[in-house]
Formats: C-alpha cells, sequence, structure tokens
C-alpha cells in the first residue's frame, strides 16, 4: 500500500500535465517483477544454484523456479524442466530495489544514457533488461566468468504510457529525453 503523503505528493507533482482531479487517479507501482532465464545451463546444477544465491542477495527475497510449459525438441527441453526464476517485489521490498536501481545499478551500468521511453508499453509498464548481474553491489565481483542477465519488470497503475511516462520520470527512472521530430 502506498504512502499516503507520497501519493499526494505524486498527484501535486502531476496533476498539471496530467489533468488529475482526484488524489486517487495519481498512478502508484504496483509490483516489480525480475526475472531470468537459465537457459542451456539449466542441466548443470552448481550454476543454477549460483544464479538462485545470486538472485536472492540482489532481491532480499527467494525466486520462484518457472518449468517449461511445452516441450521443445530443437531446445532439448521436456515439460516440467526449469526454464528460469522469477521474483515478484512488493512494498518496502520493492521500494528499496527500487531505489538501489536507481541510484546505484543503472549508474554502473556500461555506456548507460537513459533508459528509452518507447520501452514503457500502452498498459504503463516498462521492461529493461539488464546484461551483467554484476552491477548489483551484492554481487562479488571476483566471479565475473558466471555472468548472466536479468530482466526487470515495473508495474504501474498508469492508464496509458503518457501518464506512465510522466510518473515514472517524477520517481526519478533515468529516461531519455524525448526527441523533438
Amino acid at each position: 500500500m502506498a504512502n499516503p503523503t507520497t501519493q499526494q505528493n505524486t498527484f501535486n507533482a502531476l496533476k498539471g500535465d496530467l489533468g488529475f482531479s482526484n488524489v486517487m487517479q495519481a498512478p502508484k507501482i504496483q509490483k516489480v517483477v525480475v526475472s531470468v532465464g537459465v537457459g542451456k545451463v539449466s542441466k548443470d546444477k552448481k550454476r543454477l544454484d549460483l544464479i538462485l544465491d545470486r538472485l536472492t542477495r540482489i532481491t532480499g527475497q527467494a525466486p520462484a523456479p518457472r518449468a517449461a510449459k511445452k516441450a521443445i525438441a530443437n531446445f532439448k527441453s521436456r515439460v516440467g524442466d526449469i526454464v528460469g526464476y522469477q521474483v515478484t517485489l512488493r512494498g518496502q521490498r520493492m521500494q528499496t530495489f527500487l531505489d538501489k536501481l536507481i541510484h546505484i545499478v543503472l549508474p554502473r551500468v556500461k555506456d548507460f544514457r537513459g533508459l528509452k521511453a518507447s520501452a514503457i508499453d500502452e498498459m504503463g509498464n516498462i521492461t529493461l533488461g539488464i546484461k551483467e548481474h554484476a552491477v548489483f553491489p551484492e554481487t562479488a565481483d571476483e566471479d565475473s566468468k558466471d555472468l548472466f542477465g536479468l530482466a526487470i519488470t515495473i508495474t504501474t497503475s498508469a492508464k496509458n504510457k503518457k501518464d506512465a511516462e510522466a510518473f515514472l520520470r517524477h520517481v526519478g527512472l533515468p529516461l531519455q529525453a524525448p526527441d523533438n521530430k
């Protein structure tokens, strides 16, 4: 549940831009989903344990395994094989993770110039991919040979892309400046 003063501050900041008349119209971040696909290493127990451990350290919560729904011969996967791990963050853990993502992780990404506003979908959510988990401060840098990427989806209650972009800029997500074409 969002803090009432935070909701009020968001409303006050965005009411002129977006034409909100009620504080409950202001968007909120509902959840953050962090997911990792294991791909070719799904048979390597040691590597799976490493991914589990790192994802637990990064998010502060135990990840849930995701199983294959279909058998695909070309990928040598069977129904029920572990194809990834996922963590859904809400509440205080979500706020802590977003704060760390915005202020520590994204500035550490190599050649980072901001997130593209086109990554926001029509329902007001944004998904960003991080190629190397080593940008998170909880991971040990000495194991640089065992790098994996992860996807982070931020789900908002915004009704459309325009509202979501204004809200995410207000929250502090480093979106690139819009092109003036």
